[in-house]
């Protein structure tokens, strides 16, 4: 019988939560990928997930590509020497990829690593020795917005899409910048991914609504480590829905890329409606668009 499809009271079903445990835990999975744009229920699924691993007595770490962010220092250095947008975290270039790599091998390989957090409020990387420590887990639970999303084709990139675009990246220079790393940086860490767990959106324009949904959250939970609650913005404070309404255009293009792409790439496809309700679960086809062998 096929488990609830359903979250309630902003939680997934168990029955669903336990099996999704048990498709990550078969055999040669040790890094569990979950992605899904922004506010559909990751972290909140990742964190159910790892609950349900440990009362069966199982070890395991949960990790978010938001955890790998560059530092506000670093970023504020790319906005100065290639472009400003550059400044806001989130897209596809501003994350520190060899240390999400570094840390994932770690996890994989059994050794004790710290795992970077991100303090989202004060748009900043949590200072290391606040960092909690992981030994030997049995999984790895690594979620993400964009979670093995291909780039575009060039010619895709030619016309803006939205008014920061238009505005903000009127020669293209910086969208292009996020599609060549994308298509660069990124393989290496879908690479390390076993296996995919897809949380597919009904369509871009839910993302407004979700996104500011998780920053009201992000605000009251204020900012506790280990949350990995969506945000890419902000400035020490959060942001408001007009900060919100400009702040989803930096995410636009490659959240419309994943939602063509990633149902032929995930191994595993839960299906949204506009409420974040689960209305489908179905095997994907992976390795349909060639970025990665198909898994078994």
């Amino acid at each position: 019988m096929a488990p609830p499809m359903h979250m309630a009271k902003g939680r997934f079903e168990a029955g669903l939560v336990a099996a999704m445990l048990d498709d990550a835990l078969r055999a040669d999975v040790r890094i569990y990928g979950i992605s899904g744009l922004q506010g559909s229920g990751k972290s909140t699924l990742a964190g159910q997930m790892a609950s349900e691993a440990g009362r069966r007595g199982l070890r395991c770490a949960v990790l978010s590509i938001d955890d790998f962010y560059l530092s506000r220092a670093r970023r504020l250095r790319l906005a100065r020497e290639v472009h400003p947008l550059l400044e806001t975290r989130g897209p596809p270039g501003t994350h520190d990829l060899p240390l999400a790599i570094e840390v994932l091998d770690a996890l994989r390989a059994g050794r004790g690593t710290l795992l970077p957090r991100f303090d989202k409020l004060a748009d900043d990387r949590i200072p290391a020795d606040r960092w909690p420590s992981a030994g030997q887990v049995d999984l790895v639970l690594f979620e993400g917005w964009f979670l093995c999303t291909p780039p575009e084709a060039p010619a895709a990139l030619a016309t803006p899409l939205n008014a920061l675009e238009r505005d903000e990246d009127a020669d293209g220079l910086w969208r292009r910048g996020c599609n060549a790393a994308l298509a660069r940086g990124y393989p290496a860490l879908w690479g390390r991914i076993d296996r995919l767990l897809l949380l597919q959106a009904p369509s871009f324009d839910v993302v407004p609504a979700w996104r500011w949904e998780a920053e009201q959250a992000l605000r009251a939970a204020r900012t506790i480590p280990g949350d990995s609650g969506e945000g890419m913005g902000g400035s020490g404070g959060g942001m408001d829905r007009a900060g919100i309404d400009r702040f989803v255009q930096h995410c636009e293009r490659v959240s419309r890329q994943a939602l063509r792409t990633l149902p032929g790439i995930a191994d595993r496809v839960i299906a949204l409606d506009p409420h974040r309700r689960a209305t489908a679960w179905t095997a994907g086809t992976p390795g349909a668009t060639g970025l990665n062998p198909p898994r078994s």
